[in-house]
Protein backbone atom coordinates (compact mmCIF):
# COMPACT_ATOMS: atom_id res chain seq x y z
CA UNK A 1 0.00 0.00 0.00
CA UNK A 2 1.47 3.15 -0.70
CA UNK A 3 0.84 6.85 0.47
CA UNK A 4 0.58 10.15 -0.48
CA UNK A 5 3.91 11.41 -2.11
CA UNK A 6 6.00 13.48 1.21
CA UNK A 7 7.55 15.91 -1.21
CA UNK A 8 6.06 18.39 -2.95
CA UNK A 9 5.49 18.00 -6.60
CA UNK A 10 3.89 19.51 -9.79
CA UNK A 11 2.72 18.08 -12.70
CA UNK A 12 4.74 19.42 -15.72
CA UNK A 13 3.36 17.92 -18.65
CA UNK A 14 3.74 14.29 -20.57
CA UNK A 15 3.61 12.82 -16.96
CA UNK A 16 6.39 14.03 -15.21
CA UNK A 17 6.63 15.83 -12.45
CA UNK A 18 8.70 19.10 -11.53
CA UNK A 19 9.85 20.24 -8.41
CA UNK A 20 9.01 23.18 -6.86
CA UNK A 21 11.33 25.32 -4.20
CA UNK A 22 8.70 23.88 -1.29
CA UNK A 23 9.88 20.55 -3.17
CA UNK A 24 13.47 20.69 -3.05
CA UNK A 25 13.52 22.17 0.37
CA UNK A 26 11.26 19.38 1.63
CA UNK A 27 13.60 16.51 0.00
CA UNK A 28 16.68 18.06 1.42
CA UNK A 29 15.42 17.95 5.01
CA UNK A 30 13.61 14.27 4.04
CA UNK A 31 17.34 13.03 3.16
CA UNK A 32 18.80 14.64 5.98
CA UNK A 33 15.80 12.93 8.63
CA UNK A 34 16.18 9.54 6.66
CA UNK A 35 20.27 9.53 7.12
CA UNK A 36 19.51 9.96 11.01
CA UNK A 37 17.92 6.55 10.67
CA UNK A 38 14.29 7.76 11.09
CA UNK A 39 12.17 5.28 9.20
CA UNK A 40 9.71 6.69 6.40
CA UNK A 41 7.09 4.48 8.75
CA UNK A 42 7.21 7.12 11.36
CA UNK A 43 7.78 10.11 9.56
CA UNK A 44 4.44 9.77 7.42
CA UNK A 45 2.38 9.56 10.41
CA UNK A 46 3.94 12.76 12.01
CA UNK A 47 3.90 14.83 9.17
CA UNK A 48 0.13 13.66 8.70
CA UNK A 49 -0.64 14.70 12.26
CA UNK A 50 1.23 18.15 12.25
CA UNK A 51 -1.18 18.93 8.83
CA UNK A 52 -4.33 17.38 10.02
CA UNK A 53 -4.24 19.18 14.26
CA UNK A 54 -1.21 21.70 14.12
CA UNK A 55 -2.09 23.14 10.52
CA UNK A 56 1.62 22.92 9.57
CA UNK A 57 1.42 22.25 5.71
CA UNK A 58 5.03 21.32 3.97
CA UNK A 59 6.52 20.62 7.84
CA UNK A 60 9.65 19.64 5.90
CA UNK A 61 9.86 22.85 4.96
CA UNK A 62 9.48 24.64 8.06
CA UNK A 63 12.07 25.52 10.56
CA UNK A 64 9.76 24.39 13.33
CA UNK A 65 10.99 20.60 12.36
CA UNK A 66 13.55 18.79 14.10
CA UNK A 67 14.44 15.12 14.64
CA UNK A 68 16.16 13.27 17.41
CA UNK A 69 17.01 10.67 15.51
CA UNK A 70 14.47 8.24 16.35
CA UNK A 71 11.43 10.11 15.66
CA UNK A 72 9.80 13.91 13.93
CA UNK A 73 9.64 16.66 16.81
CA UNK A 74 7.50 20.27 16.48
CA UNK A 75 9.01 22.94 18.36
CA UNK A 76 6.27 23.42 20.76
CA UNK A 77 8.44 26.39 22.66
CA UNK A 78 8.67 28.55 19.43
CA UNK A 79 4.93 28.28 18.50
CA UNK A 80 4.10 29.34 22.02
CA UNK A 81 6.03 32.15 22.08
CA UNK A 82 7.55 30.71 25.44
CA UNK A 83 10.30 33.83 26.71
CA UNK A 84 12.30 31.15 27.87
CA UNK A 85 12.72 29.15 24.40
CA UNK A 86 15.68 30.60 23.35
CA UNK A 87 17.44 29.15 26.69
CA UNK A 88 15.70 25.49 26.10
CA UNK A 89 13.76 23.86 23.38
CA UNK A 90 10.53 22.12 24.99
CA UNK A 91 10.19 19.60 22.51
CA UNK A 92 7.66 17.25 22.09
CA UNK A 93 7.51 13.90 20.35
CA UNK A 94 4.72 14.37 17.47
CA UNK A 95 3.39 10.57 17.29
CA UNK A 96 3.42 10.06 21.22
CA UNK A 97 2.62 13.80 22.56
CA UNK A 98 5.78 12.71 25.65
CA UNK A 99 7.79 15.85 26.33
CA UNK A 100 11.64 15.02 26.13
CA UNK A 101 14.09 17.40 26.18
CA UNK A 102 17.11 16.83 23.82
CA UNK A 103 19.69 19.18 21.90
CA UNK A 104 18.55 19.91 18.35
CA UNK A 105 20.01 18.34 15.63
CA UNK A 106 20.77 20.94 13.15
CA UNK A 107 23.14 19.76 10.89
CA UNK A 108 20.69 20.01 8.06
CA UNK A 109 19.19 23.68 9.52
CA UNK A 110 23.00 25.06 9.06
CA UNK A 111 22.13 24.05 5.15
CA UNK A 112 18.75 26.35 5.59
CA UNK A 113 17.51 30.24 5.47
CA UNK A 114 14.60 31.06 6.63
CA UNK A 115 12.12 33.77 5.40
CA UNK A 116 9.87 35.53 8.04
CA UNK A 117 7.21 33.21 7.30
CA UNK A 118 9.63 29.96 8.58
CA UNK A 119 9.74 28.12 5.21
CA UNK A 120 12.96 27.53 3.80
CA UNK A 121 14.28 30.53 1.07
CA UNK A 122 17.54 29.52 0.10
CA UNK A 123 19.32 26.50 0.53
CA UNK A 124 22.85 26.13 0.29
CA UNK A 125 23.41 22.48 -1.45
CA UNK A 126 25.54 19.80 0.36
CA UNK A 127 26.72 18.20 -3.26
CA UNK A 128 29.98 20.19 -3.68
CA UNK A 129 33.06 20.03 -1.37
CA UNK A 130 34.16 23.65 -1.65
CA UNK A 131 31.74 25.19 -4.16
CA UNK A 132 29.11 27.53 -2.19
CA UNK A 133 26.31 26.52 -4.14
CA UNK A 134 22.81 28.11 -3.30
CA UNK A 135 19.22 27.60 -4.33
CA UNK A 136 17.22 31.00 -3.85
CA UNK A 137 13.55 31.15 -3.94
CA UNK A 138 13.85 34.99 -4.99
CA UNK A 139 16.93 34.59 -7.38
CA UNK A 140 17.60 33.13 -11.18
CA UNK A 141 13.97 31.36 -10.74
CA UNK A 142 15.71 29.26 -7.94
CA UNK A 143 18.22 27.72 -9.99
CA UNK A 144 21.78 26.64 -8.55
CA UNK A 145 23.81 29.58 -8.45
CA UNK A 146 27.06 30.71 -6.73
CA UNK A 147 26.81 31.82 -3.34
CA UNK A 148 29.58 34.48 -4.67
CA UNK A 149 28.34 36.95 -7.28
CA UNK A 150 25.03 34.85 -7.96
CA UNK A 151 26.46 33.65 -11.51
CA UNK A 152 23.67 30.22 -12.40
CA UNK A 153 25.76 27.05 -12.10
CA UNK A 154 24.52 26.19 -15.71
CA UNK A 155 25.89 29.02 -17.50
CA UNK A 156 29.09 28.66 -15.83
CA UNK A 157 29.41 24.45 -16.82
CA UNK A 158 27.91 25.43 -20.52
CA UNK A 159 31.02 27.84 -21.04
CA UNK A 160 33.62 25.71 -19.47
CA UNK A 161 32.06 22.95 -22.06
CA UNK A 162 31.91 25.18 -24.65
CA UNK A 163 36.13 25.45 -24.72
CA UNK A 164 36.52 27.84 -22.71
CA UNK A 165 39.32 27.79 -20.12
CA UNK A 166 38.71 27.36 -16.53
CA UNK A 167 40.50 30.53 -15.48
CA UNK A 168 38.59 32.36 -18.38
CA UNK A 169 35.19 31.05 -16.96
CA UNK A 170 35.90 32.07 -13.42
CA UNK A 171 37.03 35.92 -14.35
CA UNK A 172 33.47 35.56 -16.24
CA UNK A 173 31.52 35.08 -13.45
CA UNK A 174 33.46 36.42 -10.44
CA UNK A 175 34.18 33.19 -8.81
CA UNK A 176 36.91 31.62 -7.19
CA UNK A 177 38.78 29.11 -9.97
CA UNK A 178 38.79 26.22 -6.85
CA UNK A 179 34.69 26.58 -6.54
CA UNK A 180 34.31 26.21 -10.15
CA UNK A 181 36.44 23.18 -10.65
CA UNK A 182 34.72 21.77 -7.83
CA UNK A 183 31.32 22.57 -10.01
CA UNK A 184 32.80 21.57 -13.18
CA UNK A 185 33.87 18.47 -11.72
CA UNK A 186 30.40 17.56 -9.54
CA UNK A 187 29.03 18.07 -13.40
CA UNK A 188 31.43 15.40 -14.79
CA UNK A 189 30.15 12.80 -12.52
CA UNK A 190 26.78 13.64 -12.99
CA UNK A 191 27.31 13.27 -16.83
CA UNK A 192 29.23 9.97 -16.51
Amino acid sequence: MRGEPIITALQAGRGDASIPFVGLSEALVLAAVRRSGVPLQRIRPALERLSSELGIEHALASRRLYTDGAELLLDYAEQSGDPDASIARQLVVVREQQYVFVPVVEQYLQLVTYARDGYAEVIRLPAYEGAEVIVDSRRSFGQPIFAKGGARIADAVDLFLAGESVATVAEEFGVPVAQLEDVIRGASRRAA
